[in-house]
């Protein structure tokens, strides 16, 4: 299960992507140096995000890994459970 700290920093890139949409929407087509810092901060903020999402991904394909193994273990529970030792 991720940490706390891992969800407190994929909220800090969400927030920091809102932010940076709205400065986008301020920023004048003539400003180049702005544009260009602008930029910067949004591919570092998406590969952040990609790295977060790669995380919970990983995180879900254990846990169906996980109840598959549970469900496995029942049914055989449940097998043995009902046939009768001779």
């Amino acid at each position: 299960m991720r940490s706390e700290e891992a969800k407190a920093a994929g909220e800090a890139l969400l927030r920091r992507l809102r932010r940076l949409v709205a400065r986008a929407a301020t920023v004048k087509d003539s400003d180049h140096k702005q544009l260009l810092a602008l930029l910067d901060d949004l591919e570092t903020t998406r590969r952040g995000l990609l790295k977060e999402c790669a995380e919970v991904e990983g995180e879900m394909r254990q846990a169906t890994v996980r109840t598959t193994a549970i469900g496995a273990y029942l049914r055989n529970s449940q097998v043995h459970r009902g046939k009768r030792h001779s």
